[in-house]
């Protein structure tokens, strides 16, 4: 009885695999679509998409082609070929504004293009451009059923960006460019005022400016000094019981004994 059962079953499916065969080397697109759709509604991605490929520059116009564009997007982006499947996506809410698929359409292509964005550490062009999508995404359809998954992907990509201009900046006071860690400090600091890594570039940007003092050319060092002060009692503003506070009030001490040279 096993034997015939397993029999029956590969028939079927070299039947199956036959008529896929067919519908790939067939001239009617009717048979490739019902065959296209039939293996979408299976879960079988890879094989419609073949089908897909070969119906979409006919189908352009006709009738059953938002249905196409809709099964043939998704395809991609179950498949995971984001860069494919955003693309699709883009093009079918610009075909078909009032599509009741549009409002998820424009959800996906925004989703395909955040799976695209990298770590933090690598160019972030698609991350921007992710954010961009996603907004866009967010400002058209406020009240979503996708909006609190839109919400939190675009959580995770500013946090991406916000780490990695904290990481730029404190790279610069790594290899000791202290003038331009106080330029990126400042600038990540206005850029995201609510960050997690305030209080670690608050004191990375005094450590930037007592570094740039106690090596600076007398004529300089004054004013410097007097940076690195202003530096030090707005990491202290911030946050008055620091992790970095015994190193710090350490640096404070020699700016203060310092600034005492220029007072005789």
């Amino acid at each position: 009885m096993k034997k015939i059962t397993a029999l029956f079953l590969l028939l079927v499916l070299c039947n199956a695999c036959g008529d896929y065969q067919k519908a790939l080397k067939s001239e009617d697109v009717a048979t490739k679509f019902a065959m296209a759709s039939e293996l979408y509604d299976a879960g079988k991605y890879s094989k419609a998409i073949r089908l897909f490929e070969q119906l979409a520059p006919s189908y352009k116009g006709k009738p059953q082609a938002e249905k196409l564009f809709y099964m043939f997007s998704k395809s991609y982006y179950n498949t995971k070929q984001y860069s494919l499947s955003g693309y699709q996506f883009d093009s079918f809410v610009a075909g078909y504004p009032r599509s009741e698929k549009v409002e998820e359409a424009a959800f996906l292509g925004a989703k395909s293009y955040s799976k695209l964005s990298p770590a933090y550490s690598l160019d972030q062009t698609d991350t921007y451009k992710a954010i961009e999508k996603m907004q866009n995404f967010i400002d058209n359809y406020p009240e979503s059923q996708y909006i609190v998954e839109a919400n939190e992907t675009m959580k995770v990509l500013t946090e991406k960006l916000e780490k990695k201009s904290y990481e730029i900046a404190k790279q610069y006071n790594t290899i000791s460019d202290y003038k331009s860690a106080l330029v990126a400090f400042d600038n990540f600091v206005a850029d995201y005022p609510g960050t997690t890594y305030k209080e670690d570039a608050l004191f990375y940007k005094f450590d930037s400016a007592y570094q740039l003092a106690i090596n600076s050319v007398y004529d300089k060092m004054k004013d410097r000094l007097n940076v690195a002060k202003t530096s030090y009692n707005n990491l202290m503003k911030f946050k008055s019981d620091t992790k970095y506070k015994q190193k710090a009030e350490e640096m404070n001490a020699r700016i203060d004994e310092d600034l005492e040279k220029f007072k005789i």
